[in-house]
């Protein structure tokens, strides 16, 4: 009888022991101000509980706790969102290498970055996967295969070729890079292989053809390409005029609408051209503290006088036309129609096309601030980079909003990012992948990554 007694008793401190284990193997973020991101709404002073690596408890904390974590995070006074997204990046060095960028993103809060293109010297699947495998610390990583131009769709064998060497290496997305000189053919035929094969194809619009080829791939980056696509017919870029008509630009948003393309507007890249040929603005640039992470070369492109666009553009024109004057009224399109594609919920996909001064991580805050200077609203912009990439990605069930059963990639703020989207830079913490990196943390992956070569 006793045996039997002893065995129960040694069962029933093994159920404790593990349910114990249970309660303390978690991590808590106590009395925070919760934004969901499922609706327009602050939930205040609320718990949220996490394990290995998912959201598992959502509740007042005024409610009694089941829980005696591990770590408990105070949120008081704080605001907890999920991670952003970066969904128009780029490796610029290969000697730079791709782990300073991935802690940039990490400090910026971003847990979810899509690659536009794999370079010459650049192994995009071999990062994604060690990202995966936790080899690599980085956020959850998409790439496209390398960046396709006419040149390299000779014919149409070639299209067979490349697009079944995308399928078989795994890659996300196929991009097309090019859009003022491929041919119909090819394009078409890209289009109809990639289906056959179950290849997603994003990219640039086909600015000589009709805006409907073009909304049959999945998504279309930077909404300048809509600049070439709507406003001429010969697919050239200068000389141009813009058609603000209002009922021309909701005619083509409809159209967008209609056919469920994503767009990535990318307007923080066009904006720094406007920067790079404007004197008083070019001097601000210099001073930029951000500048630090550039790599010496870029320094030296795009921080002095060598600078391409100042060389090539500034003070001169193309038939009687400035070309800061042409820049200006690009950029004024852009933000207007960006505005019209919103008002008519076309999805948009926040990114930044990480080339020149736009440098990973900050790109992404100075994009959401354009895209409010237009008009969204902070809720929207934050849609934009949480709800809408997680749909896009076809992960809304594991991301993209605060919810259990979730993945634990959020941001914690000191400021409310729905008062000002600008609050979305007052980083308190990350958590990413359920590991919370705080302050201190962050600012030490920033100086690792501020060194230049």
């Amino acid at each position: 009888m006793r045996t039997k007694i002893s065995l129960l008793s040694f069962i029933l401190l093994l159920i404790i022991s593990s349910c114990t284990k249970e309660k303390t193997d978690t991590i808590s973020i106590e009395n925070v101000n919760l934004i969901p991101m499922n609706e327009e709404v602050v939930l205040k002073q609320q718990r949220v509980v996490i394990k290995d690596g998912k959201i598992i408890r959502i509740e007042p904390n005024s409610k009694k706790s089941d829980y005696n974590s591990k770590l408990v995070i105070d949120g008081t006074g704080k605001y907890l969102i999920p991670g952003l997204s970066e969904m128009h990046y780029h490796l610029r060095s290969n000697k730079r290498g791709i782990e300073k960028d991935l802690k940039l993103m990490i400090a910026n809060g971003i847990t979810t970055a899509r690659n536009m293109g794999e370079f010459s010297g650049q192994d995009h699947i071999s990062i994604r996967n060690k990202i995966r495998s936790g080899e690599l610390m980085g956020p959850n990583y998409y790439t496209t295969g390398p960046y396709l131009r006419t040149k390299n769709f000779p014919n149409i064998e070639t299209v067979i070729k490349i697009v079944k060497e995308h399928k078989e290496k795994g890659y996300d997305y196929l991009k097309i890079g090019d859009g003022y000189t491929l041919p119909k053919d090819i394009y078409l035929k890209i289009l109809e292989e990639a289906k056959k094969q179950g290849v997603v194809v994003i990219g640039h619009a086909q600015h000589s053809l009709p805006l409907e080829y073009s909304l049959r791939m999945k998504s279309i980056e930077h909404v300048e390409e809509f600049v070439y696509t709507l406003n001429h017919k010969e697919g050239r870029m200068f000389p141009i005029v813009l058609n603000f008509e209002t009922s021309f630009l909701n005619k083509a948003a409809e159209q967008i609408k209609k056919s469920g393309i994503y767009v990535a507007p990318t307007i923080v890249v066009f904006d720094y051209i406007i920067q790079y040929l404007d004197d008083e603005k070019f001097e601000l640039l210099k001073k930029d503290e951000t500048s630090i992470h550039l790599n010496l070369k870029d320094s030296i492109s795009y921080l002095t006088e060598d600078n391409e666009y100042r060389m090539n553009f500034k003070g001169k024109e193309i038939n009687g036309l400035k070309y800061e004057d042409l820049y200006e009224d690009y950029l004024k399109w852009m933000r207007v129609f960006t505005k019209v594609l919103s008002d008519h919920e076309v999805p948009l996909l926040t990114g930044s096309d990480t080339f020149g001064m736009v440098i990973v991580g900050y790109s992404l805050h100075q994009e959401f601030v354009l895209l409010q200077e237009i008009g969204l609203s902070p809720f929207q912009v934050l849609k934009a980079s949480t709800v809408t990439a997680a749909k896009y990605l076809d992960v809304f069930d594991l991301e993209g909003t605060i919810s259990e059963g979730k993945n634990a990639n959020l941001v914690l703020l000191n400021k409310n990012p729905l008062d000002d989207i600008k609050n979305t830079t007052t980083i308190e913490g990350v958590m990413l992948k359920g590991e919370w990196l705080d302050r201190a943390r962050l600012d030490a992956m920033l100086k690792e990554s501020a060194t230049r070569e």
